[in-house]
């Protein structure tokens, strides 16, 4: 059966996450409808990354078998024109061998988060960012972050349900930008690893946060680090501002 990837965009709002539900809509379960209707039959998809209800994403990928052979191009609108009128949209697709795996081939995940200050509601982007209201340092936040780059026990930063046969992982990259508009102050927090547990973004995110108003010192991320206890972390961010941005691959299917 020829196999193809998906390069896919989503917004994560109205969907209870990436992975099939039983009783409730799921991102997955959209595109398997989509396929359902392009071949009569039933499809299961597999993807680089499972996402929590209400995380966005625009770099998602996701491969499908199909039956014939299809022009990748005219698969993608295909899919497109029968995902109407779900947030979802099918980037790019690209034919790939049918050893290649969407999560299995990745060797590198990058996620963003969008943290707004100011005081009124997000209007506008609401769902699309965490708002917050007090000032927060960028300089202090940095600091906080660097102590978790590297290889280490994220325990403290995992959920307690998550499957993850090992909580080590290795934090290749957490970088911070600050940009102020005239919306307010807008922080992105830019994290890039091979894997990660399952709300581990959302913990230090929302962790950086407490660095960054003033309740925790830089130096506390370490000690929570180091603690290797979910009763440490500081608290754990909505899932409003968290996208999957990219997956990485030996061969990029879609360049």
């Amino acid at each position: 059966m020829p196999r193809y990837a998906l390069l896919v965009e989503y917004d994560g709002r109205p969907f209870a996450g990436w992975q099939r539900q039983a009783d409730q809509p799921s991102v997955q379960g959209a595109i398997e409808a989509a396929l359902a209707r392009l071949e009569k039959r039933d499809h299961t998809i597999a993807a680089a990354g499972r996402t929590d209800a209400g995380v966005h994403a625009r770099g998602q990928v996701a491969h499908c078998d199909m039956e014939k052979a299809w022009d990748p191009f005219r698969l993608s609108e295909a899919l497109n024109f029968h995902l109407k009128p779900a947030p979802v949209a099918i980037r790019a697709c690209a034919a790939v061998s049918d050893d290649w795996h969407a999560r299995f081939s990745a060797h590198e995940r990058r996620y963003l988060f969008r943290l707004l200050v100011r005081r009124a509601p997000a209007t506008l982007e609401a769902g699309q960012v965490w708002r917050v209201m007090n000032p927060l340092s960028l300089e202090a936040m940095r600091a906080g972050a660097a102590h978790l780059i590297g290889q280490h026990d994220f325990t403290t930063f995992r959920s307690t349900m998550c499957q993850a046969a090992s909580p080590v992982k290795t934090m290749d990259e957490i970088r911070i930008e600050q940009t102020d508009t005239g919306a307010g102050t807008e922080f992105r927090f830019h994290l890039r690893a091979r894997s990660f547990l399952h709300n581990q973004v959302r913990s230090i995110v929302g962790t950086l946060e407490r660095v960054g108003a003033g309740s925790w010192a830089p130096e506390d991320v370490r000690s929570a680090l180091e603690a290797r206890d979910r009763a440490a972390c500081g608290p754990v961010c909505p899932p409003d501002g968290l996208y999957l941005m990219g997956v990485g691959y030996a061969d990029d299917p879609f360049s």
